[in-house]
């Protein structure tokens, strides 16, 4: 019966994970030749690109720049480009709905309504300006130069982005607003978390946000990569002094979102690990995040099975999730065995049910014998992949473990491991795909440069 049980549990897991992946944000195929006739205004003669037709969903006021003395805000208004540019972030048309008649008794709104509502209700008034330098410029989104799309997923694409009158690069998150509650939940909390955490350096910042009746953009500093994909370019472990700095970021990102805002992340793996060329080391993706109550989160919150600690697969009452910070120790522990051995630990799994049911079934990961590494890095993480989670030591004793307090002292430049590995990965390819090799290196050296001018 026990195991019976078990698969059941995994069974539901696994159904929810897959719920998630279902319904991706979708490319939107628009002709390139049609006028514009989405609902943000007239309609406007199209402009040629790659593969989409540019929709401006913010319109600025035309005129002079203007400073106001009162808010110190900088008005600004960019005129319209004549020459062809990329592929803009496409607006979805928005169906009109017939008004439906008002209740004489309207139902009484839940807690968690009013408090989306109130959350909603903060970002839209700091939706449309941007601040940047210290300054702060209101801005429509059409003054962003698009300069192409960095990626996407199932929570809407990144675009890399220019503000013309400072020049800065930026990274901005498309997201599509929906009727489904769960994933316009998921776009508040990746928004709220992210305006709030600009104390941080940790945490990825964000510079403001733009809304539309179809979409949320949310206005990001730009870095170079992550850990996964730089995983993949070196197509091996990534050496302990950069783990280490990495660690230290990662953790006390983790312990701010706690301390300061209550909130657990839940989705900790390395393709949340950004990091630039300048050796910076961030947090990003905060959709699934959790408030906590009393220090324990009280919602399912699927994330990623891969990652997910043995307590949040099989919680004692499913109907009540109950578990805290330590899970997200856990997936930090799996992240580092990953990283540090180049290969994920559960390998051969082809399904999420399989590896839900070898991290309850067998001993937790740790670094192998033959690996080259400190003593204090092989017990930082057998701490962290403690299987009893009442036994995993949280944030604030991880802090204070020997490997990383040595980490937090050494002198560690990860930005020019960083360059020297887009370097090296670049010339081993270069035969294969000189053009793709000259346009990636070209990228990255234009990205250091950006940087050092933002910084001197």
């Amino acid at each position: 019966m026990a195991t019976s049980s078990l698969e059941q549990k995994l069974s539901r897991l696994q159904a929810k994970l897959n719920q998630e992946r279902r319904h991706p944000a979708p490319r939107i195929p628009l002709p390139l030749d049609k006028p514009d006739t989405s609902p943000m205004g007239a309609s406007r003669p199209s402009r040629r690109a790659a593969s989409l037709t540019l929709h401006r969903p913010l319109s600025g006021p035309e005129g002079k720049d203007k400073q106001d003395k009162d808010e110190g805000l900088f008005t600004l208004s960019l005129p319209r480009r004549g020459k062809e540019e990329p592929p803009q972030p496409p607006i979805r048309q928005r169906q009109c709905l017939a008004l439906l008649p008002h209740p004489t008794c309207p139902a009484p709104r839940s807690l968690e309504s009013l408090e989306l509502d109130a959350k909603l209700q903060e970002v839209m008034r700091q939706t449309g300006y941007l601040t940047l330098d210290g300054k702060k410029y209101r801005v429509a989104f059409s003054d962003l130069e698009t300069l192409g799309e960095m990626g996407s997923g199932s929570c809407g694409q990144v675009w890399r982005m220019r503000f013309p009158p400072t020049q800065q690069l930026l990274a901005v998150k498309q997201m599509r607003r929906s009727g489904n509650r769960e994933e316009n939940k998921r776009i508040l909390m990746d928004l709220d978390v992210v305006l709030k955490s600009h104390d941080c350096p940790y945490i990825v910042r964000s510079f403001g946000s733009f809304i539309t009746g179809t979409d949320v953009f949310i206005v990001m500093e730009l870095m170079d990569s992550c850990a996964e994909k730089l995983k993949k370019r070196i197509r091996g472990p990534i050496p302990e002094r950069i783990l280490g700095k990495m660690a230290v970021a990662i953790l006390h990102a983790l312990h701010y979102l706690k301390e300061r805002h209550g909130v657990i992340h839940r989705d900790v793996k390395p393709s949340n690990f950004l990091l630039d060329s300048l050796g910076r080391v961030k947090l990003c993706d905060f959709g699934i995040s959790g408030r906590l109550v009393d220090s324990r989160a009280r919602t399912r919150g699927a994330g990623c099975a891969a990652y997910m600690a043995p307590e949040r697969i099989d919680p004692p009452d499913p109907s009540r999730p109950d578990y805290d910070i330590r899970a997200d120790v856990w997936s930090l522990g799996i992240s580092m065995v990953e990283l540090a051995t180049g290969e994920f630990p559960y390998l051969g799994c082809h399904t999420d049910f399989e590896v839900l049911t070898r991290v309850l079934q067998e001993e937790p990961p740790a670094l192998p014998l033959s690996l080259p590494c400190s003593p204090d890095f092989r017990s930082f993480v057998s701490d962290c992949l403690i299987k009893d989670h009442r036994k995993r030591p949280k944030y604030q004793k991880l802090l204070e473990h020997n490997f990383i307090r040595h980490y937090e002292e050494a002198n560690v430049d990860v930005g020019a491991w960083y360059r020297e590995v887009v370097a090296t990965t670049e010339l081993r390819c270069a035969v294969l795909e000189p053009h793709l090799a000259s346009k990636t290196l070209l990228k990255c050296s234009l990205s250091v440069n950006q940087r050092l001018l933002n910084i001197y």
